[in-house]
């Protein structure tokens, strides 16, 4: 089954336990975005995961260096997930994952900026990343880049999970779940939603049905 994983890149702790809690019902994983994980600090994993027992907690860090020192701290204080940025030396990709199996859990390459991302997807795999991820970041977005291409070449040659992530909504999901990403991460068009739990809800039964038909 695809996932569907809510990103949180508001920046208060109270605005993020809201939106977490309005979507639970919806979202199997929630994601602590790198503004907010930055903006409020580790003791925010502490709280989503003592309130939230029972879901997936990623904590985008995008580390560019010192991968289990960094990845370290995270699982300690209750995260399952880390990212770590693709352009990242092998070796800081290598300690995340150090980390990881050392907790029991799992690291997300994500290829944000990767010029040759089939490649660099396969030294993932290599390396033993759980995921790797196809993110077109909003500044990006604002250039009007989408992750679909990227998404199709990478699931056509390396086999790995994928996380997808960049402006993804009600409207472009169906072409995104022909893909069969792993996850699929929605941010705004959940956040910035009148009624974020009726946009989730809604999503969910998108993939839902969509993966039906190409199973």
């Amino acid at each position: 089954m695809i996932k569907l994983q809510l990103a949180l890149d508001v920046l208060t702790t109270d605005e993020a336990m809201k939106l977490a809690e309005a979507t639970k019902d919806s979202i199997d994983i929630i994601e602590i975005g790198t503004p907010l994980i930055k903006h409020e600090g580790i003791g925010l994993v502490k709280k989503m995961r003592k309130a939230f027992p029972d879901k997936e907690i990623l904590v985008d860090l995008k580390t560019m260096d010192v991968g289990e020192y960094e990845a370290d701290f995270c699982f300690d204080a209750g995260a399952d997930i880390v990212t770590v940025l693709g352009v990242a030396d092998s070796g800081t990709i290598e300690g995340a994952i150090k980390s990881a199996k050392k907790h029991g859990k799992k690291v997300m390459v994500d290829l944000i900026n990767v010029k040759n991302k089939v490649k660099r997807a396969k030294k993932a795999k290599k390396l033993g990343a759980d995921y790797v991820g196809i993110h077109s970041g909003i500044d990006q977005q604002n250039r009007g880049h989408s992750p679909l291409e990227d998404l199709k070449e990478v699931s056509k040659k390396v086999n790995i999970p994928i996380v997808v992530a960049g402006g993804i909504n009600q409207e472009t999901i169906a072409d995104i779940i022909k893909h069969k990403p792993a996850v699929v991460v929605v941010g705004g068009a959940i956040t910035g939603s009148k009624n974020p739990a009726k946009a989730a809800r809604k999503l969910k039964e998108s993939m839902t049905k969509r993966k039906k038909k190409v199973s």
